[in-house]
């Protein structure tokens, strides 16, 4: 499971479904629907929110507009439409990770995309998160090899 912190737009098809499907079993686990995935680390950030539920649903509701301008057909009914919007901290050292980790993703999955965003110095933030200071965060699985 990976919830992007990176904007929805940066990723190829299969990523874009893939965080569509990803970040709907999170609200599940989130809601308690589900009883797997229940410790996965990548869920830390929304569970120690102040209103989890809103935040998942303010980040599904980024990755269907991508999906919309896009011209696919995502659930909209499947997002809790009232939530309240907020704000996550992201910090510098997770976003640099992530667009390493998508760059290379990108590089066999999609080499024109690849190509398009591999000189990019600064990635947007999908809008739930707010940068600030710091180093790769404490819930991320990957350390990138050095």
């Amino acid at each position: 499971m990976r919830t992007w912190s990176l904007h929805p737009q940066y990723l190829d098809t299969k990523g874009l479904v893939s965080l569509w499907r990803e970040a709907l079993l999170a609200k599940h686990v989130l809601e308690g629907a589900t009883r797997g995935y229940t410790r996965h680390p990548q869920l830390d950030r929304f569970k120690k929110a102040d209103r989890p539920l809103d935040c998942i649903n303010q980040y599904l509701a980024a990755v269907y507009q991508e999906a919309v301008e896009r011209g696919y057909r995502f659930g909209k009914e499947k997002i809790d439409w009232g939530f309240r919007p907020s704000k996550l901290a992201v910090t510098k050292g997770q976003v640099r990770y992530e667009a390493e980790h998508l760059l290379s993703k990108l590089k066999s999955r999609d080499p024109e995309r690849y190509d398009a965003w591999s000189k990019k110095r600064k990635f947007d933030l999908h809008p739930l998160f707010d940068l600030v200071e710091g180093d790769i965060e404490e819930w991320e699985r990957y350390k990138p090899h050095h």
